[in-house]
């Protein structure tokens, strides 16, 4: 089977890069409800409608949400790509939907989407909110969960550009997790299911991406949705879409959440979760926090009449202005950058730094400033 084939050929063109929003993917719900699929499960702290989307006859029951953090949309576009694939028609469609019965949270946090924020509009993250059940939208996670009474859950994130593949210098592109379910960290029937899982997922994913799949620290935490579930005995796996190069729009990270959601699907189907997977899960190397977006390597600075050669770092923040995501970059560390990597890497050689307050960086400022006479950067990268 050509998985990226099948992506390209299931891929929803209505929507990309990384401000999604509630008015971005109703037109998508409601041309996928042929069939009374889609249902209202209820409202946000801002009143904005959260939807659920259940589809598929099967008896084996997944539970799936995405934007339980409103920034982190990559999973989103993945997830509405899996849809379009149950709608094909095709004899992989139609083995899915005849195994699985398929229930969607496709956008838990509208508010968080709309805002670009992270947690959702009481400034809540509700990743934290799985025991106090403080605000609407985790209510509204838990009553789903509880009436639909799935077989396995899909919790869906992305993470930042900062995670590594340990210290090998690749980025974690996906990341993984079979949350615990307990302090200790103890492996019983249902976290053994989710490791199958993710270890047959890494297996494919290995094929396209190697070296660039990660996993995730599994430190207990109840007030995590994930260790919810799984202490309440629901195999559950968390996903984080990373960074590919080059890749600050996540398109190329959605084919690959794409291919791991129908790789574990077919690996369900085909059983995958009844064998002892366990050393290639903890074979796959920890998330690492270890990468700046733009890194500067053997500048030249003037500090206080001393010079000396230097490195420097520079992070982008995800800044929402009218409407679209600006990658900002700002300086985020000075000289000691060892055993750390960079996206964009620049050698200046030695050239003097120099912006329109002095002779060396400073932390939380813009990225603009020039290297020696030849060089100037805006926001960071070499104006051309």
């Amino acid at each position: 089977m050509n998985l990226e084939q099948l992506f390209l050929d299931n891929k929803e063109k209505t929507i990309e890069g990384r401000y999604l929003t509630l008015e971005s993917v109703e037109p998508i719900l409601k041309r996928l409800n042929t069939d009374n699929q889609l249902s209202v499960v209820g409202q946000s702290v801002q009143g904005r409608t959260i939807y659920k989307y259940v589809i598929g006859s099967g008896k084996t029951k997944i539970y799936l949400w995405s934007q339980m953090h409103g920034n982190e949309s990559t999973t989103t576009k993945a997830l509405f790509d899996f849809l379009n694939l149950l709608h094909s028609g095709t004899e992989l469609a139609e083995r899915f939907l005849s195994n699985f019965t398929f229930c969607c949270l496709p956008m838990l946090n509208p508010d968080g989407a709309f805002l670009y924020t992270r947690a959702n509009a009481n400034e809540i993250d509700l990743n934290r909110d799985s025991q106090a059940l403080t605000q609407p939208e985790s209510k509204i996670l838990r009553a789903v969960f509880e009436e639909f009474k799935p077989d396995y859950c899909y919790n869906l994130h992305d993470q930042r550009t900062i995670f590594g593949v340990a210290d090998t210098g690749k980025p974690a592109t996906v990341s993984f997790l079979a949350p615990s379910y307990n302090e200790e960290r103890e492996i019983n029937a249902s976290r053994q299911k989710a490791i199958n899982l993710i270890a047959e997922m890494n297996l494919v994913l290995q094929e396209f991406i190697p070296g660039q799949i990660g996993r995730f620290d599994d430190s207990f935490n109840i007030n995590c949705i994930g260790d919810t579930f799984q202490y309440l005995g629901v195999p559950t796996i968390l996903f984080e879409a990373g960074h590919f190069p080059g890749d600050y729009q996540r398109e190329m990270t959605r084919k690959y959440i794409f291919i791991a959601l129908v790789s574990s699907f077919i690996g369900i189907c085909e059983n995958v979760v009844v064998v002892n997977r366990t050393k290639e899960y903890l074979n796959i190397p920890q998330n690492k926090v270890v990468f700046y977006d733009l890194m500067y390597k053997k500048v030249k600075i003037n500090y206080d009449g001393n010079e000396k050669i230097t490195n420097f770092a520079a992070q982008y923040k995800e800044e929402l202005v009218d409407g679209k995501i600006n990658f900002n970059a700002y300086i985020a560390k000075i000289d000691d950058l060892e055993n750390f990597f960079g996206h964009e890497v620049f050698d200046a050689q030695g050239a003097s730094y120099e912006d329109e307050d002095g002779n060396f960086p400073k932390i939380d400022q813009k990225a603009n400033f020039c290297l020696g006479k030849e060089q100037k950067f805006v926001n960071g990268l070499i104006k051309k």
